[in-house]
């Protein structure tokens, strides 16, 4: 499965390891991906959701319905 949250849509970032003399080389940074099941009074029944530790804060504090609005593709 691919590394990117189902309700926001982030994914890996390229960046640089910088080393103390200035060496530089390729790294990638993953989001903080976590899978929980969460309850969508639409369906009636649990959902599980691979989302970041962000997207799940979120979740909490607006609920299912906001998110399914705003990214509904």
């Amino acid at each position: 499965m691919s590394r990117r949250c189902e309700l926001t849509g982030v994914g890996p970032v390229s960046g640089n390891h910088v080393s103390h003399a200035v060496n530089r080389s390729k790294r990638r940074m993953l989001p903080n991906l976590q899978t929980k099941r969460v309850w969508d009074s639409d369906q009636n029944k649990f959902v599980t959701i691979k989302a970041t530790a962000r997207a799940f804060r979120t979740l909490d504090k607006k609920g299912f319905g906001a998110f399914k609005k705003t990214t509904s593709r």
